[in-house]
């Protein structure tokens, strides 16, 4: 069962973070903004001006007590030591605001908008250095752990793209309704009623692989290689669109949370943790290995080739509710998973160790 954390919020929860202290930041409809300690008790709370949805979280992960929000078209520097008026605003993005990113170095954020612009502010010198930009809504946006400079996007043009911020073009992008081989295209006819529309990524800890969550219930694991990425696997566990993914800590444990009411963990360590010199390569040979029973008129079986039977969630939560946002915390010394939902509760469940 779930604790609730209660009291803090009056409308539904958009989105949430946790600082490296356990402190937790959680950002509501109608401009409301709520701390909590590790016990789920609201120990600040702020309404932002204008009332607008606080659509992201995200602490600083140099400085614990800096809080960068969006709030529309605003983001919002605060600082959790004294929760009043914002310390900095920016206006650089047109359209309403969908996630932002700190680089592990502090030194740059992105923000990710309706637009699908994906502005990327120098904190140092206060201004725009890059605007980045996908044709249709951006939904999220994640500068990459031991990489400051690089960044990966995401959004419902259904792109998947590689940014280094010395580049205005992405260095490389990934349509995730292109058919890998053309025999397998007429099989995917039916994503044309349930597109792949990307909704959520989250990079793990070594920087080089990352997860992508879509419309289509699908997760896809990428793995960067230089100026590239390959897709190192795929798999379903959503009976709906996946909102959200998170990387965890440990090495290669993925959360997801999905509109269908389900929080999953994945432990995709024995499939992308071990480093290959070459994921192209291997896809080809796992490909050229399928049994014979795989294929059909000499064409493999689209199932086959993703080998999504084979991953199967470690954990399942039926948390009831579409998930708006996932994140995760160790409290009394133990891990356990944040949910928001469309209520103004936050939902705490815990995780087995690894």
């Amino acid at each position: 069962m779930a604790v609730k954390w209660i009291g803090g919020h009056s409308s539904s929860i958009l989105c949430l973070n946790v600082n490296m202290e356990g402190l937790v930041a959680s950002g509501a409809e109608r401009g409301e903004l709520t701390l909590w300690d590790g016990g789920g008790v609201p120990t600040g709370q702020l309404q932002l001006p204008k009332a607008d949805d606080v659509t992201s979280v995200v602490f600083s992960p140099r400085h614990p007590t800096r809080l960068y929000t969006s709030h529309g078209e605003t983001i919002s520097l605060l600082d959790v030591r004294s929760l009043k008026e914002p310390v900095e605003r920016f206006h650089v993005n047109e359209e309403e605001i969908n996630c932002l990113s700190v680089n592990e170095t502090d030194n740059f954020l992105a923000a990710a908008d309706d637009s699908g612009a994906i502005k990327v502010l120098d904190l140092e010198n206060k201004k725009v250095s890059r605007s980045l930009r996908h044709s249709n809504i951006c939904s999220s946006v994640v500068f990459r752990p031991q990489r400051p400079q690089s960044l990966v996007s995401c959004g419902l043009d259904m792109q998947v793209m590689l940014w280094n911020l010395q580049k205005a073009r992405p260095l490389w992008t990934t349509n995730l309704q292109e058919c890998e081989t053309e025999e397998d295209c007429p099989q995917s006819a039916g994503q044309f009623f349930n597109p792949p529309l990307a909704h959520s990524l989250s990079v793990a800890s070594c920087g080089n692989i990352f997860g992508c969550g879509a419309q289509d219930g699908k997760v896809r694991i990428f793995r960067v290689t230089g100026v590239k990425f390959e897709r190192e696997l795929e798999f379903q566990g959503h009976s709906l669109g996946v909102s959200q993914v998170l990387f965890m800590p440990e090495a290669y444990w993925l959360l997801t949370g999905g509109n269908d009411g389900k929080v999953l963990l994945w432990d995709v360590n024995g499939d992308v943790g071990k480093q290959q010199k070459s994921p192209a390569k291997s896809l080809q040979r796992r490909k050229a290995q399928a049994p014979a029973s795989t294929r059909k008129d000499g064409k493999r079986n689209k199932v086959a080739s993703h080998e999504h039977a084979r991953v199967l969630p470690k954990l399942t939560i039926e948390h009831g509710e579409k998930v708006n946002w996932i994140s995760c915390a160790e409290i009394k010394g133990s891990k356990r998973v944040l949910v928001a939902d469309q209520s103004s509760s936050v939902s705490v469940y815990p995780l087995p160790e690894p």
